[in-house]
């Protein structure tokens, strides 16, 4: 299997971005209300914008020519007025479209993050933590410009230019084609430095990922980082992916000045045409100066949308590769999901079969080689074998973390793959090597699968496996707060409590992968005897390598390559005297030495 690096740049499935865009502006549909009122706080503020140049030309040929102060005066008190209300709806239309572009961000993140927690685990195999926390983190919080300047910049801006062309052509058809003379240059700049520009865009998203999954590695593992003294080396790393993310940054931002830099000599040359020929107009008597000045400031009006709406381009190139990457996300389908018709698995007895199954992670190696068996509800069986022999996917297919690549896993005769995955996996519990626990206190780690759990339900659960004594010493007892992975607790002390949590789920079959690995002998002698009275009426599947802690399983299956290769109860495999024999030989050996 490939896995996915904070060392490697992500592929990104590349997409249309006109369906990319389309699709983001989908999302201003659940909020029609607010979007309306924004525009129409925005048509009376561009209205306003629209009509003040127009203004001056009235004081200026009309009251200033005729010298009519009173006249002056009124129209520069309506003005006043008038500005005043576009400002007041300017200052709401933004507000307004702030709040709803927040609650789209939360919208996109709560999707991302539901759908994360239904992808399959050869998702997150596949890539680091961090990488998946970018997407989440930073690729939702780039949308927040594009969001809002839709509605408060684009669209006013696209009137604005539509309106102002008008008036231009209106006023004088001369001066209008002068002022756009040099827009088919600035377009053609654009097409030009587009595709290079997103590509830029898109490797500063990457590099940004591959901070982000350092970051989360290093700091999940300092205490092997500070054990090891290697904290010069972790810094010198992150110092090199900081530099390729500035480096990237840098080659992006280059190419977003250079489409500010062609924006700004199109409207400068403009305007000196537009100049040039104004002086020659008035000269022909063809124009007046009133006009000229009212065109010249509609010229600032036309040239200033214009640049809006190139930085609107500019963030909307850049956010197109965070929205890439987040639809990338929400169109990877589990691996693993429930069928359309799948059924509601009924309360369980225990009954497990696997009927000639087969299992690869990656299509190519096979894990398991066609595996059957029958567990009878109730029964006890233990699994061994050598490392990656394929005990923990077995328990991982029952489960159905992943789905057989041949053959049938049932339950009670039901094929797993035609039930739901909530009905199934409520009915187990699994306690897996890696013990996690949850920041919060002891009781919510314990009651994690069984949020209703009363306190005597909690505290008989702990009791079980010989945790309640340990618990009652901690500083606040059940209500202890633990912090992420219980880093306070001994390792011993973190296996109790996901034990505890297995045992209050009250399940009809329990995994127990390495669960008592790393306690010690006394207080494994303790959960045995509780793990013992657990495990009556329940299906049980028990992996352990320490073999004198299974020797009470009602039946041992030997996994070697894939394969059942021997099963019998403890005393049945050592009168074998064949692998089971040499592994509890070679264990006895080592423990004597």
């Amino acid at each position: 299997m490939s896995v996915n690096t904070f060392k490697e740049d992500e592929a990104v499935q590349q997409s249309l971005r006109l369906s990319v865009i389309k699709r983001l502006l989908s999302y201003l549909k659940n909020y029609k209300k607010s979007v309306l009122w924004a525009l129409i706080l925005m048509i009376i503020a561009v209205s306003v914008n629209i009509i003040n140049p127009y203004f001056i030309k009235i004081g200026i040929d009309e009251f200033i020519a005729t010298e009519n102060t009173k006249g002056l005066i009124l129209l520069a008190g309506i003005m006043v007025a008038v500005n005043v209300i576009s400002m007041m709806a300017s200052k709401k239309r933004i507000t307004i479209m702030g709040r709803t572009t927040n609650k789209i961000l939360m919208e996109i993140r709560e999707a991302l993050f539901n759908h994360i927690q239904k992808l399959s685990f050869s998702f997150f195999d596949s890539r680091p933590v961090g990488k998946i926390l970018a997407r989440i983190t930073t690729d939702v919080n780039a949308l927040t410009n594009f969001f809002t300047d839709s509605v408060t910049v684009v669209i006013p801006d696209l009137i604005t230019l539509i309106a102002i062309s008008g008036i231009m052509f209106w006023m004088s058809y001369q001066l209008a084609i002068a002022a756009f003379i040099t827009l088919p240059v600035l377009m053609g700049g654009l097409i030009l430095i587009e595709s290079t520009f997103r590509k830029k865009w898109q490797v500063f998203r990457k590099k940004n990922s591959n901070l982000n999954a350092y970051i989360h590695e290093d700091y999940s593992g300092i205490r092997v980082v500070q054990s090891f003294a290697r904290e010069r080396h972790t810094s010198n790393t992150f110092f090199g992916l900081g530099k390729d993310l500035n480096h990237s940054f840098i080659g992006a931002i280059r190419f977003a000045d250079g489409f500010w830099s062609m924006v700004v000599l199109s409207w400068g040359f403009g305007t000196a045409i537009v100049f040039w020929v104004g002086v020659r107009l008035i000269d022909s008597g063809t124009i007046s100066i009133g006009v000229l000045v009212a065109f010249m400031g509609y010229i600032t009006m036309f040239w200033r949308p214009v640049i809006n709406l190139t930085n609107f381009y500019n963030v909307t190139v850049s956010n197109m590769t965070s929205a890439e990457r987040i639809f990338e996300i929400l169109d990877t389908p589990p691996d693993i999901e429930n069928q359309r018709d799948a059924k509601e698995l009924p309360p369980i007895e225990g009954e497990v079969t696997f009927e000639g199954v087969s299992f690869s992670y990656d299509r190519e190696e096979q894990v398991l080689d066609n595996v059957s068996f029958h567990v009878n509800k109730g029964e006890t069986v233990a699994l061994v074998g050598h490392t990656g022999a394929g005990k923990t996917t077995i328990i991982n297919l029952l489960s159905r973390f992943y789905d057989v690549t041949e053959g049938v896993v049932k339950i009670d005769g039901y094929d797993i793959n035609e039930v739901t995955l909530d009905s199934l996996r409520s009915q187990m519990a699994v306690m897996m090597q890696d013990t996690f626990l949850f920041s919060g206190t002891v009781k919510e780690n314990i009651k994690y699968g069984k949020p209703d759990a009363t306190d005597e339900e909690i505290i008989q659960a702990a009791t079980v496996v010989n945790a309640h004594n340990f618990i009652m010493a901690l500083e606040n007892g059940y209500d202890t707060e633990i912090n992420e992975r219980g880093s306070k607790l001994s390792i011993g002390q973190r296996q109790l409590l996901a034990l505890a949590r297995a045992v209050l789920n009250d399940p009809k079959i329990l995994i127990l992968d390495e669960a008592t690995s790393s306690i010690d002998t006394e207080t494994e002698i303790l959960v045995q005897k509780g793990i013992r009275a657990l495990l009556k009426d329940r299906t049980s599947f028990v992996i352990a390598h320490r073999l004198s802690t299974i020797k009470n399983a009602d039946r041992i299956m030997v996994i070697h390559d894939g394969k059942i290769l021997e099963t019998g109860s403890h005393h049945e495999l050592l009168e074998n005297r064949s692998m089971y024999y040499k592994l509890f030989v070679a264990q006895y050996q080592f423990l004597k030495a």
